[in-house]
């Protein structure tokens, strides 16, 4: 007697994606992701920022955290919407506002606080290179939390594997699929954070430029391999070469990344 696949997989943890709902008022796992991320990551880099190092402080990290809210949530929403479904929304632009109904990107969440640190450094005077380094080391927080809100969703799931672990996905078809959001929180988010923790005290740590040298690379390279078990979204498949859309948007970060590292440049002092 033959089993069908389905019956072997992992039953999927079935959560309610709203936390908590007080009439039309409800809070979502996702948000919760968002703002665990960004409230985690701003106590670590006010904890990193002693006195005024370079002229960043503690009271301006307190301020970039607006600034940093804004860019990830503008640049996310308006990468998902170019990126991903720009047919769509530019034939129902009303539909770019209703972020709650879910739709962001990170890459376009990352260029967003790019710009957010880049318009803040030259307003404040402060080293680019020195805020976008701490920024590097504090973004896998928010990729591990936004990555298990993913998982909780049941949004984002992998490719219809036979592996022991794999799971059928409640939007995914009845064939089990790999955890893929799983595998980019443990890789995108703890192993990079611990990766760029160790960096941080090592003589890399000391060139201004190469931790977030260090996040782009390891970051483009956890995502293009993870990409290689997840499921390619519906309305776009695989692009140029067979490679996902994922994919093509890290090659600049791996290239970004590279140059960092390699650059020459002086040491902190």
């Amino acid at each position: 007697m033959i089993i069908p696949t389905q019956f072997l997989a992992i039953s999927f943890p079935e959560i309610d994606p709203v936390l908590l709902q007080i009439g039309p008022f409800a809070i979502r796992w996702y948000a919760l992701a968002y703002i665990t991320g960004l409230v985690l990551g701003w106590r670590l880099m006010v904890h990193f920022v002693r006195g005024e190092e370079k002229g960043l402080t503690p009271q301006k990290v307190d301020d970039f955290l607006v600034w940093a809210t804004l860019g990830v949530i503008l640049g996310g929403r308006l990468g998902y919407v170019l990126f991903y479904k720009p047919d769509f929304y530019f034939a129902n632009p009303t539909e770019i506002f209703l972020i709650w109904q879910g739709g962001m990107s990170f890459h376009g969440g990352f260029l967003g606080v790019v710009i957010a640190a880049f318009l803040f450094c030259r307003k404040h005077q402060i080293q680019t290179y020195l805020l976008a380094d701490l920024l590097s080391i504090v973004a896998p927080i928010g990729l591990f939390f936004g990555r298990i809100a993913n998982f909780i969703n049941g949004e984002l799931f992998g490719r219809v594997s036979d592996v022991p672990w794999a799971m059928v996905f409640p939007h995914g078809g009845n064939l089990p699929r790999h955890p893929s959001q799983l595998y980019e929180a443990a890789l995108e988010g703890l192993l990079l954070f611990v990766v760029l923790m160790i960096a941080r005290r090592s003589a890399l740590g000391s060139k201004p430029g190469a931790l977030t040298g260090l996040f782009l690379l390891g970051y483009a390279a956890a995502r293009g391999f993870v990409e290689l078990f997840r499921q390619p979204d519906d309305y776009l498949g695989f692009l140029i070469g067979g490679l996902t859309m994922g994919q093509l948007l890290s090659i600049p970060m791996i290239l970004v990344g590279v140059y960092l590292l390699l650059r020459p440049g002086k040491r902190a002092a």
